[in-house]
């Protein structure tokens, strides 16, 4: 089986974000960046997985410029085979997914995989795009996935309740909590990862339709007031005229 693992760049949780050029760009000085979570965790994990017990080859891909490389050694380092990185700049979900699809369409892959968002972004659309472009079934936020040849059998959490749904190759997933386990790379990993084909390709001409007009940070957390527990009528009052909860 032939997958590809879609993978992108997040900003690590501990890096400070700032914005630049009147809050219209984000500032990527210091920071540091990681695979992001969800396609390292759920979708490249289930990938390998899948290889390991049946056979196959994994791909990983990332829209990105070249120091985007060091991202993809790492996700390399985990154990897919070879990588890809499409040399353009992400400028948003639909351009990514056109990208993506059109390597995709072009090498003939069995199941597309994708974390379920990015942490930077949560927007949640690049799969369904590259499914739409590929004209193939899309099975979202999957917590599960079992091959049968060329059948393929997923689980959802729904309101209430788990929906079990069976889908044929070729398929794209986007994959959640309870996929796969994070792995840590090991050294012998990280040795052959140095040395794993990475292929650079030209993007196809694609328009971007959506722009970022501006950013702005969260409001700072302010401090809390402790209140004497013997003292409720002082508690009560404070939710009532500060919180306005009661």
């Amino acid at each position: 089986m032939k997958i590809l693992v879609c993978i992108s760049k997040s900003p690590d949780t501990t890096s400070k974000i700032a914005f630049t050029e009147g809050n219209t760009k984000f500032d990527e000085n210091g920071v540091q960046y990681i695979v992001n979570p969800y396609d390292e965790w759920y979708a490249l994990v289930r990938a390998l997985e899948i290889k390991e017990t049946s056979g196959g080859n994994v791909t990983i891909i990332t829209v990105g410029a070249a120091a985007d490389e060091a991202v993809i050694r790492k996700a390399l380092a985990i154990g897919a085979d070879d990588a890809v990185r499409i040399d353009a700049d992400p400028t948003d979900a639909y351009f990514t997914a056109a990208q993506i699809a059109a390597y995709a369409k072009a090498n003939n892959f069995d199941l597309v995989l994708t974390g379920k968002e990015t942490i930077n972004y949560n927007g949640s659309q690049v799969a369904g795009m590259i499914a739409e472009e590929l004209d193939v079934p899309f099975i979202s936020l999957a917590t599960k996935l079992d091959v049968n040849g060329a059948t393929l059998r997923l689980e959802q959490e729904i309101v209430g309740g788990l929906q079990v749904v069976e889908a044929n190759l070729p398929l794209v997933v986007s994959c959640a909590k309870g996929m796969a386990e994070q792995r840590i790379p090991n050294m012998r990993g990280i040795m052959a990862a140095r040395t794993k084909p990475l292929q650079v390709v030209a993007p196809i001409a694609v328009d971007a339709f959506t722009a970022y007009e501006s950013y702005t940070l969260p409001e700072a957390k302010k401090a809390v007031k402790l209140i004497d527990p013997n003292n409720m009528d002082e508690l009560v009052n404070l939710l009532h005229t500060e919180a306005k909860v009661i």
